[in-house]
């Protein structure tokens, strides 16, 4: 189903639509708030983006460099060439220590990869300890937002999903009580588990370590009490020099919620004592978009969410009209690339604002990609025939200056002229949440001229 249908239903509740709307502004505007109040900002962001061009130029080379090194240093690493793959080796890891209880803090990769439900089938009780996760985990869907898993939904339904699952107070709805209800309910899930498992934020080939970020702490509680802590990663997550980081954690929690950092910025170097640290690398794709002189830089995304918060299409329609794991500006390059068939209308869920680009931390030209992917669908012929013969038609118009003309003075004179409800009707889908600007009393070409007049008689 494409874009535009399953952002129907979302669009039809326009309390929610409105409600989504502006509290992802909101955190929209505290970004911008932070940014103003840094003066290398851009500084920043031009390093960050030089750091990942370079990174991915010598992908290879750092790939084994952090290997040798986090093997140096305890950990053990494994090696996934696909979602499949990467499943397989967390469940023979899970079943070698024989464990039954798993606490797992944010991760989209593992969401990417679909790990939950196939644990769940191999008999391995998952808990996700993300907050946000955790809500969306107990509604039996995905998360909406990669930084704010559960955005879309409202604390009075959280008040009731909690009530049926956590035995909170019927009607309860304050979110300190809940997020207290939660949090008792969550330790005792994480003194029972047999292991931990994270997502990583960020890679270091040069000392082997790994680094997590977390506001909640449900990372370093997930790792410090099991012995047995796996970490999957994106091999795109991984950066050359520990010096490199220190930029990327001052744009990541700036862009994506406004704060100046992290609450937990958590460094793992090897296994606690006793314990064991596993490392899954994973590719699922990404060696094929590092091979793209197109969509390359698309691989530089950590994870911030920035793009989703400022993007009109994604405020107004919500996550879940994307149906992928990440949705927005960025999941409308990269989800193309796994399958260009099945997300065809995701590069024109777009306005070309290039707002996305404008925020984006590591400089990932978004809006320049999308339109580049709108062009390689229509090649691959995955459009379908209203767009295919509407694109004709206005190739038609536009082939032909006089044609054109008339087309706009019959199009003012219409908007004119023709009462409000011929034109925004239920059959017009493109004036749904649109409005078209009062038409100028002027072409562009009247004024050209006029002005051209204008000049002519200034000089004599």
């Amino acid at each position: 189903m494409a874009h535009p249908a399953r952002a129907a239903a979302f669009i039809d509740d326009k309390l929610r639509a409105r409600w989504h709307d502006s509290s992802l502004w909101f955190v929209r505007s505290k970004r911008d708030r932070m940014v103003n109040l840094f003066p290398e900002w851009e500084h920043l962001r031009e390093t960050a983006s030089k750091i990942k061009r370079h990174t991915q130029g010598r992908l290879a080379d750092y790939l084994e460099e952090f290997e040798k090194n986090a093997t140096a240093l305890g950990a053990t690493v494994h090696w996934a060439k696909d979602a499949a793959e990467h499943n397989e080796i967390v469940l023979s890891i899970l079943q070698q220590h024989n464990v039954e209880r798993l606490v797992k803090s944010k991760s989209m990769l593992t969401e990417e990869c679909h790990l939950n439900p196939f644990l769940e089938r191999h008999g391995i009780d998952v808990i996700d300890t993300d907050l946000g996760e955790r809500i969306v985990q107990l509604r039996q869907e995905g998360p909406s937002h990669i930084v704010m898993p559960a955005i879309h939904t409202k604390k009075e339904e959280i008040g009731e999903l909690f009530h049926e699952h956590l035995g909170t107070e019927a009607g309860a709805s304050d979110p300190q009580y809940l997020t207290e209800a939660a949090r008792q309910d969550l330790r005792k899930r994480f003194l029972a588990a047999d292991a931990g498992l994270t997502g990583v934020n960020f890679a270091i080939a040069e000392t082997g370590g790994i680094v997590i970020c977390t506001n909640e702490g449900n990372a370093d509680l997930g790792t410090s009490l099991p012995k047995l802590h796996i970490a999957c990663m994106g091999i795109e997550k991984l950066i050359p020099k520990a010096d490199d980081l220190s930029v990327f954690l001052r744009l990541l929690a700036r862009s994506a919620t406004g704060q100046p950092i992290t609450t937990y910025s958590s460094h793992f170097h090897g296994p606690r004592p006793g314990g064991e640290l596993h490392i899954v690398l994973v590719d699922n794709g990404r060696s094929d978009i590092l091979g793209s002189d197109d969509f390359r830089r698309s691989l530089n995304c950590i994870r911030c969410g920035a793009c989703m918060n400022t993007c009109p299409v994604y405020r107004r329609s919500g996550g879940h009209s994307y149906e992928a794991t990440v949705p927005g500006p960025i999941g409308s390059v990269l989800n193309p690339a796994h399958d260009a068939e099945k997300y065809w209308s995701l590069p024109h869920a777009c306005s070309l604002c290039a707002s996305c680009t404008d925020v984006c931390p590591v400089k990932i030209p978004l809006h320049h990609q999308l339109l580049t992917w709108r062009k390689e669908i229509a090649a691959k012929k995955y459009l379908p025939w209203t767009k295919r013969t509407g694109m004709k038609l206005m190739g038609f118009v536009l082939k032909r200056p006089g044609l054109y003309r008339f087309a706009g003075w019959a199009a003012r004179v219409g908007l004119r002229m023709m009462p409000r409800f011929l034109i925004y009707n239920p059959l017009n889908v493109w004036g749904k949440q649109r409005d078209l600007p009062t038409p100028p009393k002027q072409t562009f070409r009247q004024q050209y001229t006029q002005r051209q007049q204008e000049k002519s008689v200034d000089t004599k």
